[in-house]
C-alpha cells in the first residue's frame, strides 16, 4: 500500500469484526489501497490504538482514511463517545461502523454461517447502491456514516476529489 496515495485502514475491535472486513474485501474489487489491521481486543483498545498510533500517522499521511469497526453492545451513544475522541481536523477522514449489538447477532439475523459471509453481503449492498443489508435493525444506526463514506469528497488527485467508497471499490 502506498501511503502517499489515498488509502483506507480498517481497525477492527475483534476477530469477528476482522472477519467481516475480510469478507467485505473478498466481494469488493481487489484493492491495494485498503488494509485491515490486526484486531485490538475490545472497543476501548480500538480507541486507544487509534489515539496513540493512528492519529500521528494520519497527521503524517493526509490521504489516510480510517474505519473504526466496533461493537456498539446495545449502546447507541458509543459512536458519539468515540467521535468525541477524534480531533476535529481528522473527523472527515474517520468513520465509525459496527453492529448495534455484536457480530454474532448479525449471523443469526442474516441466517449466515460465518462472519466473512456478512462482510460479503454488506459489500454487495454497498456496491450496487441498494444498502439493503445496512437497513437491518442491527446496522441501520450506521446510516449517517455510510452517507459520509459515499458523499464526502476528501482526496485531491489528478485534479479530482474521491470519496472513500470510490477508493474502496476502485471506482472513478
Amino acid at each position: 500500500m502506498n501511503k502517499y496515495k489515498p488509502h483506507v485502514v480498517i481497525l477492527p475491535e475483534d476477530d469477528a469484526n476482522k472477519d467481516i472486513a475480510n469478507g467485505f474485501f473478498l466481494e469488493a474489487p481487489y484493492n491495494h489501497n485498503c488494509q485491515i489491521l490486526p484486531s485490538c481486543g475490545g472497543w476501548h483498545k480500538v480507541l486507544e490504538k487509534f489515539i496513540n498510533g493512528i492519529i500521528p500517522q494520519m497527521n503524517q499521511y493526509p490521504l489516510k482514511v480510517v474505519i473504526l469497526l466496533i461493537d456498539f453492545d446495545q449502546k447507541e451513544d458509543r459512536g458519539a463517545y468515540v467521535k468525541n475522541n477524534i480531533p476535529n481536523d481528522l473527523q472527515e477522514r474517520v468513520f465509525i461502523l459496527g453492529a448495534l449489538s455484536e457480530p454474532e447477532q448479525l449471523k443469526k439475523e442474516f441466517g449466515l454461517s460465518g462472519f466473512e459471509a456478512i462482510g460479503e453481503k454488506l459489500a454487495k449492498s454497498c456496491n450496487n447502491d441498494s444498502n439493503e443489508a445496512w437497513l437491518n435493525p442491527l446496522l441501520c444506526h450506521n446510516q449517517c456514516e455510510l452517507d459520509r463514506i459515499t458523499s464526502t469528497k476528501i482526496f485531491e488527485g489528478d485534479g479530482k476529489k474521491l470519496t472513500t467508497k470510490q477508493i474502496i471499490f476502485n471506482a472513478d
